[in-house]
């Protein structure tokens, strides 16, 4: 008796539970949320005020805001490239990060090891040449907003030098030399482009340093691939006495070099990056290195100076609208470097070529050592 009336009891809970629950969704009950993705950003210098780090940042934060509460970021600065950037990767895949954007040409192989590692955990790496089944690498041709420079260069230089502070060797930036030295022979034939190497990315007193030697070799238009306002401040401090330009890398340094600077070749990465997460979010992500460019919106050469003449402007707008239509391009023969050597007769180097460049082009003063 007393199992039968004990069992009535369980099934008539039963049966009032099942009548209620309807009636509670009914009510407004909210469903389970899906909790949002952490996305985590490794930086190898400081954020500060402009530069690559500071453009990687503002990506971060565009992400941030585009797609609000569906992405929870965080980002880790001033991260050295090797053993360093390979432990805090690590770390952040093991605190359930499902992204992680490695945002230096040195974290490519760290980031391989920690991606087979973390095989969940979706890994960007910029500027690599290295795939993985969870790593993509993603890249912008800022050479093509370097010749725009280097054009706007040579119509603004007196002496007819240029002088370039340049972080590591490797393609990336020789790419970025050459292009700006195709640019400024097309204004002028006989333009010269002086390079000076630091072996680092971020080194203010060095690329201080480097700047000033630049402005004693005859330089009065300068620019870099380091990570500082620094070269651009460098300008400013010789623009009353001897009239020294620059073309600011990365970031509108304007606030830095308010009279010096004629132009900066700035990087875009909001977009991009909101992209990816979304991807991520959608389960769509793959591995598809990308390699986009001024049409992409990731790169650009903004705040030209009030003082650069309407004809000068016009023919960079000009070669700006032919890179989008496709109509030109930067890397077109004939081509020979700096020994004498035709690199390229006719046509236009194909992307292989480029992505792998380790020779200077006729015109720049300086060498390629081995990266």
């Amino acid at each position: 008796m007393f199992k039968n009336l004990a069992r009535a009891s369980v099934f008539s809970l039963a049966a009032m539970l099942a009548f209620a629950a309807p009636t509670s969704r009914a009510q407004g009950a909210a469903a389970p949320t899906k909790p949002p993705l952490k996305v985590a950003f490794v930086y190898v210098s400081p954020i500060g005020e402009a530069g690559w780090t500071f453009q990687h940042e503002q990506g971060r934060l565009a992400m941030q805001k585009a797609l609000g509460d569906k992405v929870v970021s965080t980002a880790v600065e001033a991260v050295a490239e090797g053993a360093d950037s390979e432990r805090v990767m690590r770390d952040l895949a093991a605190q359930g990060n499902q992204l992680v954007f490695a945002t230096s040409f040195g974290y490519l192989d760290p980031a391989l090891r920690v991606s087979t590692d973390f095989p969940n955990v979706k890994f960007e790496h910029a500027g690599g040449y290295k795939t993985a089944a969870n790593l993509n690498t993603y890249n912008a041709r800022y050479y093509e907003a370097r010749y725009l420079a280097g054009l706007l260069a040579g119509k603004a230089s007196k002496s007819g030098i240029a002088g370039y502070v340049a972080g590591f060797p490797v393609p990336e930036v020789v790419q970025g030399i050459n292009a700006f030295t195709l640019g400024m022979l097309e204004a002028n034939p006989k333009a010269e482009v002086r390079v000076l190497w630091l072996n680092t990315w971020f080194d203010p007193a060095r690329e201080r340093e480097a700047a000033q030697t630049l402005i004693n070799q005859g330089a009065d238009v300068l620019t870099n691939h380091s990570g500082s306002p620094a070269v651009p401040q460098t300008a400013q401090a010789n623009f009353k006495d001897k009239g020294v330009r620059a073309i600011a890398y990365q970031s509108d340094m304007r606030q830095f070099a308010p009279d010096a600077q004629l132009a900066a070749v700035t990087h875009h990465w909001g977009g991009y990056y909101t992209q990816v997460a979304n991807a991520v979010l959608n389960g769509t992500w793959k591995p598809q290195p990308m390699w986009g460019g001024i049409k992409d919106g990731l790169v650009q050469l903004s705040a030209i100076g009030s003082d650069v003449p309407a004809p000068v402007r016009a023919l960079v707008e000009a070669r700006r609208r032919a890179i989008v239509a496709g109509s030109f391009k930067p890397f077109t023969g004939p081509i020979s470097d700096n020994e004498g050597h035709v690199r390229l007769a006719q046509g236009s180097l194909d992307d292989t070529s480029i992505a792998t460049m380790n020779w200077f082009v006729r015109g720049v003063l300086g060498s390629v050592p081995k990266p």
